[in-house]
């Protein structure tokens, strides 16, 4: 076996080359969908031109020998030399990748088309393409095979062919008549035999386009069967007319038009003479069009788009639009008392609920994630689009014009309900939940559990000791608090089987409590309380038991971890009860080490307070009194909780397993190598 490996072994494809090896890096799929996109590419670049107002009508025709011709009256591709390469313009577009008139030249302000590849990428795709441009005096013409320029002896893919450079002048052309015309033939040496032009998906995008460019005309013909098909598609209503389109139920208002622009910068790096790249500073103008409609029904509609392009999974301008109609609603509700002191805010869900919108931005060099142009990156557009739509949005719901006021009251009140109906059905889910709960898990009789039914809102304290359990259950809020005594030091999970951890009674009253499940079934959203909180003594048995229970979160219920809902409790160490306290000074004092006690009482001396001797030390919750142990380790307005957090999982787990894991060995070393960088002193013994 040769097992060398050299330079020799390395491919370089120049050119089209690589388009024909690796077709679905540029179209997806050779296939029927690859092969619609090929189509579209060279749609794309007429309605480019009608984006830019230099073109009003495209013409698509399905051949029946499978070709596909596009026709526009735009301004031509260029056919005059290109400096760099010598070639005309025209063949420049149709044979060399990352190479248009799109790149920021000034020639388009805004566009679909962004890397250079699209007419390249279907000539080198193409058994056969045709090209002719209409540019005073006469017309210019041009064929390639597979992306190779030449001369075919007739009309067809499988006619002799002779490769050369250069253009075909034709006949003269009138003064001020342009346009261009494309055909091409696909290679079946690149598409499945099954591969084929579709009418359906084509009228539907087209028509999509003629809502998104008003003003421009598609025509298309369909020859490939016995009768010629022909549909024409003309908006000049635009998005206005779109949003009705898509809109299914009763209108509750009509359709409104938000509309703005706002400029940005972007840094972008650019060629200097020398040929570096150098970072520089870009004002952009950024151009919105939404149009909204809200109805009776319950479903969105939300179409969204870059320039010409279908952002099926939205982005930074979707983002932007969805913000500013959440909180402008919230604003003008409270103002106009639709909204009362105590309501909660409305959500997003519920501003959107019956709304059909199509929010369309344009500017120049947009940034997509990733090569399918799904999702806009732009991070300027969504404070753009939410600066417009704002002021947009608050001038209709705060109108004092009789019917825009009227209207607005009914949407007002749709959202307002819609927010009612999810609260509802929020607290059913709930009650549901915590009674199903109750009912088929036997909950231990040691819980006592809280009142409410919000579940974010709800608190579980894990107690250490019957004893702390009494005065705990007396210092609560009984509202939201629930509480679960442990007796002593649970199992050590880590080291133990699932089989053992389900025996466990103090295991098993955890998990059941918390009603989410364990391990691969545990499920976050079926939660019975938004917060887990450890509260055990403040010493090393104390220690010992948060670490067994944070082992049992972590192993079994890691997003509760993750999510940061896993926190412990930090009772004082020290009360210090002042005997002559001044003005705007506690009575009581409490400490939570001893630095800090020392700290505090050199402070009092230094102040001339004096204090009860000795200081008491709580030796464990049991000791504090109901007021002390809701004063300083569970009211919400005084207490302090430390969470418990994994940021990096996997080094977490690591030391889980060497601290609490079945290997001693590994567990022995650390503790010798930590040994030696105890201080002797500090040990309490």
């Amino acid at each position: 076996m040769d097992n060398t490996y050299n330079a020799q072994h390395l491919l370089v494809l120049e050119g089209l080359e690589a388009v024909r090896k690796r077709p679905g890096m540029y179209i997806g799929s050779t296939d029927t969908r690859g092969l619609m996109h090929c189509l579209w590419e060279i749609i794309d670049n007429s309605v480019d031109e009608a984006l830019g107002g230099f073109c009003s009508h495209v013409e698509v025709l399905l051949h029946p020998d499978g070709s596909a011709e596009v026709h526009d009256d735009g301004r031509g591709i260029p056919v005059d030399k290109e400096p760099k390469t010598g070639l005309s313009g025209l063949e420049v577009v149709f044979t060399k990748l990352h190479a248009g008139g799109k790149f920021g030249g000034g020639s388009y302000a805004a566009t679909g088309g962004l890397h250079g590849v699209g007419a390249s990428v279907v000539n080198a795709l193409s058994a056969r393409l045709d090209v002719e441009v209409d540019r005073s005096p006469a017309t210019q013409a041009m064929s390639f095979q597979r992306g190779v320029p030449g001369r075919f002896a007739s009309d067809g893919p499988g006619t002799p062919f002779e490769a050369a450079s250069g253009l075909t002048r034709g006949a003269r052309v009138k003064k001020g008549v342009t346009g261009t015309r494309v055909r091409f033939w696909p290679d079946r040496q690149i598409f499945t035999k099954d591969a084929a032009f579709t009418w359906d998906e084509l009228v539907t995008r087209a028509r999509q386009t003629s809502f998104i460019v008003p003003g421009l005309e598609l025509r298309l013909t369909d020859a490939r069967g016995a009768e010629p098909v022909t549909e024409s598609f003309r908006h000049d209503g635009g998005i206005t007319e779109f949003a009705t389109f898509l809109a299914h139920d009763e209108a509750v208002t009509d359709v409104l038009r938000l509309q703005g622009s706002d400029v940005f910068t972007e840094t972008v790096p650019l060629l200097d003479e020398q040929g570096h790249m150098t970072p520089q500073d870009v004002e952009r103008e950024l151009g919105v069009d939404v149009a909204v409609r809200w109805g009776t029904g319950y479903e969105t509609e939300l179409r969204s788009f870059v320039n010409v392009i279908s952002t099926p999974k939205g982005g930074t301008h979707v983002a932007g639009f969805e913000a500013a109609l959440t909180k402008t609603f919230n604003d003008a509700m409270r103002a106009s008392r639709v909204l009362k002191v105590g309501d909660t805010d409305v959500l997003k869900e519920d501003v959107l609920e019956g709304l059909t919108a199509v929010v369309t931005v344009r500017l120049a060099e947009p940034q997509f994630e990733g090569q399918t142009k799904e999702v806009l990156g732009t991070p300027a557009a969504r404070s753009v689009v939410r600066k417009v739509v704002a002021a947009e949005l608050k001038e209709f719901l705060t109108s004092t014009n009789r019917a825009q006021k009227a209207q607005a009251k009914l949407v007002m009140d749709k959202v307002a309900g819609a927010a009612r109906t999810r609260l509802a059905a929020r607290a059913h889910r709930e009650n549901q939940r915590r009674k199903n709960a109750l009912e088929s898990s036997a909950l231990p009789a040691k819980l006592n559990d809280c009142r409410t039914n919000d579940v974010d809102r709800s608190e579980l304290f894990i107690v250490e000791g019957d004893s702390a359990m009494g005065t705990a259950k007396a210092a609560r809020n009984s509202e939201f608090q629930a509480l679960l005594p442990i007796r002593g030091k649970i199992l050590n999970v880590q080291k133990a089987t699932v089989a053992d951890v389900l025996k466990n009674a103090e295991c098993a009253s955890i998990i059941q409590v918390l009603g989410a499940g364990s391990g691969r079934t545990f499920d976050v959203e079926a939660r019975r309380y938004g917060r887990i909180i450890l509260m055990a003594d403040a010493d090393s048995d104390g220690a010992h038991i948060r670490c067994l229970l944070a082992t049992l979160f972590f192993k079994y219920m890691p997003q509760m971890v993750t999510e940061g809902r896993l926190f412990t409790a930090v009772p004082p160490l020290h009360r210090i009860e002042l005997t002559n306290p001044k003005k705007g000074m506690d009575r009581y004092v409490y400490t939570y080490s001893d630095p800090e006690l020392q700290r505090k009482l050199a402070e009092l001396t230094k102040k001339g307070v004096r204090w009860k001797d000795p200081v008491q030390r709580y030796k464990g919750l049991g000791e504090m009194d109901a007021d002390q142990l809701a004063e300083t380790t569970m009211d919400p307005r005084h207490r302090t909780l430390r969470r418990i957090t994994a940021d990096d999982a996997a080094r977490a787990a690591e030391v889980f397993e060497l601290l609490m894991g079945s290997e001693v060995a590994p567990r022995k070393d650390f503790i010798v190598a930590g040994a030696y960088e105890v201080d002797a002193d500090q040990i309490d013994a």
